[in-house]
C-alpha cells in the first residue's frame, strides 16, 4: 500500500485519468473529491463489498437456473420425432 501525506486542496493523480483531492479535514474525517471517467466506477468500500456480494449471489442464481433447465431437458425419454421430420442418411 502506498501511503501519501496531503493537505487540504492538494491532490494525487492515479494513472492518466483519476484525480483525488483532499477537500476537507475535520474532526478525524477526511472529505475526498474524486474526478474519474464515467467508465471507472468509484464506490465507498462498504458499498463495493455489497455490490460484489450481490453479483456473486446473482451468478450462483443464474448457475442454478442453468442446472435446473439442463436437468429438465435431460429428464425423461429421448425427444420424440415430429412426424413431418425424417432423418437423412
Amino acid at each position: 500500500m502506498l501511503v501519501l501525506a496531503r493537505k487540504e486542496n492538494e491532490s494525487i493523480v492515479i494513472g492518466d485519468c483519476v484525480k483525488v483531492t483532499i477537500v476537507e479535514v475535520s474532526g478525524g474525517r477526511v472529505k475526498l473529491g474524486i474526478v474519474a471517467p464515467d467508465k471507472i466506477p468509484v464506490h465507498r468500500e462498504e458499498i463495493w463489498f455489497q455490490v460484489q456480494k450481490e453479483n456473486q449471489a446473482a451468478t450462483l442464481s443464474s448457475a442454478n437456473l442453468v442446472a435446473v433447465a439442463s436437468g429438465l431437458l435431460l429428464e425423461g425419454s429421448s425427444p420424440k420425432r415430429k412426424p413431418y421430420l425424417r432423418s437423412i442418411q
